[in-house]
């Protein structure tokens, strides 16, 4: 609802300065100065309000410009995709892949290339373990503000990696920090890339992320059928959501939900 309010307010706004515009072309001389002012007055007042729009926009989990965007699938399925971004690590890794292969669970690791082409061997070890590879830029910068060749570069060169690591299956896409607007979108949509969001984020809530047993309950409640989990357990600072994982696995199974990749629930889409 928000993002729909949002633009509204961008599109009223636009329209208030187009008309304010017109009358100051077609007014008499003397009242030109005038007009100028309420335009001043009508670009102060709606900038901001675009400004939040916009914003709203670029991080939005249910609304994106162009393309296909995905944050929930919508099943009655028991099934959840577990995800995780960044990395691969040259610590972390193996840990991560030594909790799921005890459970017998399939995740889907949004990958950067930088991280993937320092640590090629974590690479291959995800693919090997039957584990779905996804694109979350090369460097993890904030995909706003760039320009094509940019979004093309930070893309396609990361694909190049994920295919070198061994991964044959579709690569769908995850914006770092799940920013995105006009370019980006464009890029992905113009490629037949998918855009994959979440709709379970515990690492989102400061009160929660520094509790292993927080982040779990939180996944726990939050969780429906076609859901897509977030976990940062790839970075120094995941050590909660690294110890969060067996919990959010175990309890996960015992409510009745099975684990599947990506590309596997978004098929399951009714």
């Amino acid at each position: 609802m928000i993002e729909v309010v949002g633009l509204t307010a961008l599109f009223l706004g636009l329209v208030a300065a187009e008309v304010a515009a017109w009358r100051l072309v077609r007014g008499p001389t003397a009242g030109r100065r005038g007009n100028v002012a309420r335009i001043a007055i009508v670009l102060l007042v709606t900038t901001p309000v675009a400004l939040a729009a916009i914003w709203q926009l670029s991080r939005s989990r249910t609304v994106q410009l162009l393309g296909e965007m995905v944050s929930r699938v919508e099943t009655t399925q028991p099934a959840v995709a577990l995800t995780f971004d960044d990395g691969p690590n040259p610590v972390f890794t193996q840990e991560v892949l030594d909790v799921l292969a005890d459970r017998d669970v399939q995740a889907t690791f949004f990958v950067t290339g930088q991280s993937l082409e320092a640590n090629p061997l974590e690479g291959e070890r995800i693919v090997a373990a039957g584990h779905e590879m996804g694109n979350h830029s090369y460097s993890h910068v904030r995909m706003i503000a760039r320009s094509y060749g940019f979004v093309r570069d930070e893309v396609e060169t990361t694909d190049a990696l994920i295919r070198d690591a061994g991964y044959t299956g579709e690569i769908t896409f995850r914006p770092p920090y799940a920013k995105r607007l006009i370019v980006l979108s464009a890029y992905l949509s113009l490629t037949d890339r998918r855009t994959v969001l979440f709709d379970v984020e515990p690492e989102s809530f400061p009160e929660i992320t520094g509790d292993a047993q927080g982040i779990v309950q939180h996944v726990l409640d939050r969780t429906r059928p076609g859901s897509i989990i977030l976990l940062h357990v790839m970075g120094e600072h995941g050590d909660e959501s690294r110890a969060a994982l067996p919990g959010i696995i175990d309890g996960l199974q015992n409510q009745g939900y099975a684990f599947v990749t990506v590309s596997e629930l978004l098929a399951l889409e009714e």
